[in-house]
């Protein structure tokens, strides 16, 4: 597949007979080039006994595999002063690396020996663990932070979904060295993999240095993964009314918020603009009302997050416990009146010019183009360009903000509270 963006650079896909993608965007104009492995497997997949399974591997890849130490693996790209990290979401896990493009050949090489050559020593799980678990607590040292993980349980419950992606302090002091490798040896296959690369680079050049480092895991045939169908969580409201963490903060720290809708979903651009105009920026509602206007709060805004099949709406808060109560009423009447009469042609207007250039300035390095890459493949199954993107964001008009907001905004929502409560007083906010 080969397509010309006229907002970017040289798009190229191939599929190769053993499920693996591979997909590239050549940028003449760049001097770096960024690579990614995408692997179609997060905390969505995993039991609640694997709770943090995928990201404790995605740490425990980089302790060292058959041909190189941990060390090796680090001094190799501080030596070229490349920049090489990895990333785990709720659907997928990635590995990247930033290098400049005569080097490119070296981050193949590295991290596909990390993606499928791991070792995965009981003696490195032991000290990776106590790792993962500082970063637990660190989250939980952040209440801003902290309250995100807790809207997500609130939400969705006991669902995949509702987990945080690095799992609980039980979870990960249960998982044994068996757990996590036959994890990896299960779950990263070849069609379930995809390589995005982004920078000065050709497609010719990234397939050749693909199949070198995969080598013979790319013998024989095999489809790639299926999309997923989200079946797995099906709510139409909130598992939980409230959730709370109870603690001595000088802020309070807030998500009201509801079910929202997939990413497959044709009315996600028009949630897109309407969540913009909302809580999306400095001229948004929320942020006109409650900061600006009034001086409630310091931070306030909106967030959309889709997933296959579901999603979630959400407005977030940081103000003084006295102030919760006033905060959380004018949250909810300017989300009643949009759902009620929807937005004006002009925040309309704002909202899709907001979303544009957002989309091309957030598309300026190569990191963000490799990124935009393997995720469209994981989770669209093909790569749309940036112009039909902004194409679909122009055709958005009042009309259609109006239908998804009486819908998005009408229903049941749920409050994920960090601060000095107690469950008794939730009843009142």
């Amino acid at each position: 597949m080969l397509d010309v963006d006229e907002v970017g650079g040289r798009v190229e896909r191939t599929r190769l007979p053993s499920g693996l993608r591979v997909l590239t965007e050549t940028m003449p104009g760049v001097l770096s080039a960024t690579i990614g492995i995408w692997v179609g497997v997060g905390s969505r997949d995993e039991t609640d006994a694997l709770a943090g399974s995928s990201h404790f591997l995605e740490h425990l890849l980089f302790k060292g595999t058959r041909t190189r130490s941990a060390l090796e693996i680090a001094t190799a790209m501080d030596a070229v002063g490349g920049e090489m990290n990895a990333f785990t979401a709720k659907e997928h896990t990635c590995y990247y690396a930033n290098v400049l493009a005569s080097d490119l050949p070296l981050a193949v090489e590295i991290l596909g020996d990390l993606v499928t050559d791991a070792l995965n020593t009981a003696d490195d799980l032991e000290s990776e663990r106590t790792v993962v678990l500082e970063e637990i607590a660190m989250r939980d040292d952040e209440p801003a932070d902290a309250v995100h993980d807790l809207f997500s349980e609130t939400l969705f419950g006991g669902t995949a979904l509702g987990r945080s992606v690095l799992g609980t302090v039980v979870s990960i002091e249960s998982l044994s060295r068996d757990d996590v490798d036959g994890w990896y040896r299960s779950r990263y296959a070849v069609p379930s993999i995809v390589v995005a690369a982004a920078g000065r680079v050709t497609h010719e050049q990234v397939l050749e240095l693909v199949e070198r480092a995969f080598g013979d895991r790319l013998a024989g045939s095999a489809d790639p993964a299926p999309l997923r169908a989200g079946e797995d969580v099906a709510l139409d409201r909130p598992a939980r009314a409230t959730g709370l963490i109870r603690r001595k903060t000088e802020q309070t720290h807030l998500l009201l918020g509801s079910v929202g809708i997939g990413r497959h979903d044709e009315r996600r651009h028009a949630a897109a603009v309407l969540e913009t105009a909302v809580g999306g920026g400095m001229s948004s509602r929320l942020f006109q009302e409650i900061r600006e206007k009034r001086g409630l709060v310091y931070s306030v805004g909106s967030a959309l997050t889709h997933y296959a099949g579901t999603g979630a709406f959400s407005v977030y808060a940081g103000c003084s416990p006295k102030r919760v109560p006033e905060v959380l009423r004018l949250v909810r009447e300017e989300l009643a009146r949009v759902a009620a009469d929807g937005l004006t042609a002009e925040e309309v207007a704002r909202g899709r010019g907001q979303l544009r250039g957002g989309l091309v300035l957030g598309l300026e390095d190569t990191g963000s183009r490799m990124t935009r890459l393997g995720k469209s493949e994981l989770a669209h199954g093909e790569y749309v360009p940036v112009r039909e993107v902004l194409a679909r964001i122009d055709a958005v008009d009042p009309d259609q903000v109006r239908a998804v907001g009486a819908d998005l905004l009408t229903r049941p929502t749920c409050l994920a509270v960090v601060g000095p409560y107690r469950e008794s007083d939730l009843d009142r906010l």
